[in-house]
């Protein structure tokens, strides 16, 4: 009898879709038959609060990476922009479902229409002075907040339909998501619109569904190995390398969006100060055999250009908010 590959996940609606999705992907290619083992994360128990008060690097990962090097489960899957660049010894990356849309975009209350084409701060105003915007992401605030001026960013916590539900009961007048997972839940009729990579750079590895699994899991990895996609992994590689370089973690405010064009890979990278009034931003073309190289490099430039002084005022302000608390 053939073992089944347990696949471990958190419960979320958005997760068990994308571990569905695996699960799937891998049956067609001829895989063992596979099971799902929902993990509750660090990240699920906080309910209220921004995730980068609570540390944010690996909320969603820590627990469902110990039941993979526990030998509970065989394959990790992972939002890839919830997984932090270093992975525990013994464990691998070893492949990425085809991506999704990597950006972001905005929904507005059900009832509020738009004109088209209309720039986002045309459809703010239609909310007064000071348009409440739902995110808790510090990444998306910094880049949105001086293209918004005079919004009022308000953290939103809660899975798709507590969110929807929210900006339905206008407690906000437009909340901002990644497009993927509106996608993969069936909610793209909801999308009012996307930002461009040019408005918006999204999170290194948003759109993107990771599969980790034991180094010395044969079978597990030779699985993963069939149902890779090249260029979600070429380029999710250089988003990553460049966040390992800059020492960032996802909730930073660092944006990577990185694109295969035949044998060239472009990559478009930013950081922001909070305020959005000190954003370094370089983009750049390599070969795409060498993803790793082409994230370094970017990194190296944004860091030059002050990339550096923004993420260590940023860490040094954490510190200090958790030394006082």
């Amino acid at each position: 009898m053939v073992n089944a590959l347990r696949i471990g996940t958190r419960g979320s609606d958005l997760a068990l879709q994308q571990a569905r999705a695996v699960a799937s992907a891998l049956e067609r290619c001829g895989a063992a038959p596979c099971e799902l083992r929902v993990i509750r994360t660090s990240g699920d128990r906080i309910e209220t609060g921004v995730l980068s008060e609570f540390g944010g690097k690996g909320l969603f990962v820590k627990e469902i990476e110990e039941a993979l090097s526990g030998n509970e489960i065989d394959i990790a899957v992972h939002s890839a922009k919830d997984l932090p660049v270093v992975v525990p010894s013994g464990l691998i990356v070893q492949g990425y479902l085809p991506r999704e849309d990597a950006r972001d975009g905005f929904v507005l209350p059900r009832g509020v229409t738009i004109r088209t084409p209309a720039t986002i701060l045309e459809i703010l105003e239609q909310f007064g002075p000071e348009p409440r915007i739902g995110t808790s992401s510090v990444r998306r605030i910094a880049q949105l907040v001086t293209r918004c001026p005079g919004a009022v960013f308000k953290p939103i916590r809660g899975n798709l339909d507590t969110r929807l539900r929210k900006v339905d009961g206008r407690e906000y007048d437009v909340i901002v998501l990644a497009v993927a997972g509106l996608r993969r839940l069936g909610f793209a009729h909801r999308l009012s619109a996307a930002f461009t990579v040019d408005e918006c750079v999204p999170a290194p590895g948003q759109g993107a569904i990771a599969m980790e699994t034991r180094v010395d899991d044969t079978a597990a990895n030779e699985s993963v190995a069939r149902v890779d996609d090249p260029n979600t992994r070429t380029a999710v590689t250089a988003e990553r390398a460049l966040v390992k370089t800059l020492g960032g973690g996802c909730q930073m405010p660092i944006g990577a969006y990185a694109v295969v064009k035949g044998s060239e890979l472009h990559l478009d990278a930013v950081v922001s100060s909070l305020d959005g009034t000190h954003v370094p931003r370089f983009r750049l073309s390599g070969v795409r055999d060498e993803p790793e190289m082409l994230g370094h490099v970017v990194a190296q430039r944004l860091l030059e250009a002050g990339a550096a002084d923004i993420l260590g005022n940023l860490r040094r302000s954490q510190v200090s908010e958790t030394d006082e608390s």
